[in-house]
């Protein structure tokens, strides 16, 4: 089904996509991702050396910060950092370079009109992440992490009231009656002479405002949400010609 939303796109159309490759003093990689006016930038430092207490004898050691736009990075920023690490770990080959520290500071270049990090920041935060990593080109990577984000609209209408959006702009989380971020693993696998893309879920936020969990609305939400982070995928993978 199709929606027309207030700033004319589809109900799976996404805003403009921009990807820059940044080059930050002192870091290793660094990236911005936008989603529209919504961006969030990445930097990475690593392998590089580690405080004796944070010190593992078989692999490296993977450190989050996350900063909001303004004021100091509170409980949300904390949690966020902790769901970024937990989801990108299982890509990064740590074993490579252990006794090592990698670590990742995540700045978010947007305000966001509802409570904490919305899901379409979360979703901005993911996928600069994911480019400042490849950006470094000194940690190995076993997939990539792509990320959108859904948001179910309020509808009068009976036929329109599990409405479906991709990538919500802040009006429409505000106004939605449910959302989320869905964060999936795509890696390429070679199978004789073709190489094929698989996509996991790796990570989601999907929560009603009412509470009620609704199976069959998580699924279409998923399946929604993976559309959208192949298209990040394939701009992803488009993306490394600039580095």
């Amino acid at each position: 089904m199709s929606l027309s939303r207030v700033d004319g796109r589809g109900s799976e159309d996404i805003r403009p996509l921009r990807i820059v490759y940044e080059r930050l003093d002192r870091v290793d990689g660094s990236a911005r991702f936008a989603f529209g006016e919504t961006q969030s930038l990445a930097s990475v430092s690593g392998p590089i050396e580690v405080r004796f207490a944070s010190e593992q004898p078989s692999k490296a050691t993977f450190e989050v910060y996350v900063r909001p736009l303004s004021s100091l990075p509170g409980t949300e920023s904390k949690g966020l950092a902790v769901s970024l690490r937990g989801l990108l770990s299982p890509s990064i080959v740590l074993s490579s370079s252990p006794r090592t520290l990698i670590q990742l500071v995540v700045q978010s270049l947007s305000p966001s009109s509802v409570e904490g990090f919305s899901p379409s920041l979360v979703a901005t935060c993911i996928n600069a992440s994911s480019l400042a990593l490849l950006n470094t080109r000194s940690i190995p990577m076993t997939s990539v992490v792509c990320a959108a984000a859904v948001s179910r609209l309020y509808s009068s209408t009976e036929e329109d009231a599990s409405a479906l959006v991709l990538d919500p702009s802040e009006e429409e989380l505000r106004e939605g009656m449910a959302c989320g971020c869905f964060a999936f693993s795509f890696a390429t696998e070679i199978s004789g002479s073709q190489n094929t893309s698989t996509a996991r879920l790796v990570w989601t936020n999907w929560h009603a405002k009412d509470g009620i969990f609704d199976e069959g609305e998580f699924a279409r939400a998923q399946a929604v949400g993976l559309a959208g982070a192949e298209m990040v995928w394939r701009a992803t993978k488009l993306s490394v010609l600039q580095m």
